[in-house]
């Protein structure tokens, strides 16, 4: 199941962002995050535990994917695959241009994006401190 995550689900959804980068804590204040008109969350629940979520801005005509993040015990199980399903599903019909930002070395992230018509645009070399960023985009259907 997915649904939209609420504040009761915010400790859990800092645990899952946190797998990826420690610092995720205090790159979102997920209070806030939550009560913006331009950021969408969407939780996977499996087990009657979050076990995944997308974070995304919302702009209309473009949308930045922030986040996908699925606990290690329930991945290659189409959990991600769903998430974007879902916010792609859910955008506004204007939207033209979907982006999002991806660790070079994250090969099933970029497998993963790819299977959903995304691209690399470009490239920042040492964005990270051991690994280049890829800039992947994906275009609507007109």
């Amino acid at each position: 199941m997915i649904r939209e995550v609420e504040v009761l689900d915010i400790p859990r959804i800092y645990e899952l962002g946190e797998l990826v980068d420690s610092n995720f804590r205090n790159v979102y204040n997920l209070n806030e995050v939550l009560n913006d008109d331009i950021t969408k969350v969407y939780a996977y629940i499996k087990d009657d535990l979050i076990v995944g979520f997308i974070m995304a801005t919302d702009l209309g005509e473009t949308c930045d994917i922030l986040d996908l993040v699925v606990d290690p015990l329930y991945r290659r199980q189409l959990i991600g695959s769903n998430l974007i399903n879902y916010l792609i599903g859910d955008l506004s019909p204007e939207l033209k241009l979907i982006t999002l930002e991806v660790r070079s070395k994250n090969k099933a992230a970029i497998n993963l994006y790819e299977k959903f018509g995304f691209v690399v645009v470009h490239v920042r070399k040492n964005y990270y401190k051991d690994d280049d960023a890829l800039l992947m985009a994906r275009k609507t259907e007109e």
